[in-house]
């Protein structure tokens, strides 16, 4: 199933105008620098077709899309020297999705760059029951 671009998406008109600063065009998925990298070599990648988040994207474009993220990471690692990765991706209004278009932050790291992508907080919210019980039966 491939899903028409929305014209109104930033990452649909990039890819249909071919105005980004291209990592890799895949016919699925594509890898271009975002406009306020986090670090030297930070690429977003993203499935070429629109889809909004993990929710509603098919399996098998979301498997082509990470296949691309570990191409792009390996990379990282062989030409930039980074000593590892950060992969970052937000789905849904409760996230904090700044593009309503599924896409995957890359971000190249090294022993002591002074940035931080991890949480520093916890969620406020209280489920009145056990989640990972619900969860688990939820994939059984």
């Amino acid at each position: 199933m491939t899903v028409l671009p929305a014209m109104d998406c930033v990452f649909c008109r990039l890819i249909g105008e071919g105005t980004a600063h291209w990592v890799a065009r895949e016919a699925e998925a594509c890898a271009f620098a975002p406009l306020d990298p986090l670090a030297p070599g930070h690429t977003l990648v993203v499935p070429t077709s629109h889809y909004a988040g993990v929710f509603d994207t098919p399996p098998d474009v979301l498997a082509r899309s990470m296949t691309l993220v570990q191409r792009v990471a390996t990379a990282m690692r062989t030409t930039l020297g980074a000593t590892g990765v950060n992969i970052l991706s937000a789905s849904g209004p409760g996230s904090e999705q700044s593009v309503p278009h599924l896409h995957f932050h890359v971000v190249p790291r090294w022993a002591d760059d002074g940035i931080s992508t991890w949480p520093t907080g916890v969620s406020s919210h209280r489920p009145t029951a056990d989640p990972l019980t619900h969860l688990a039966d939820a994939l059984r």
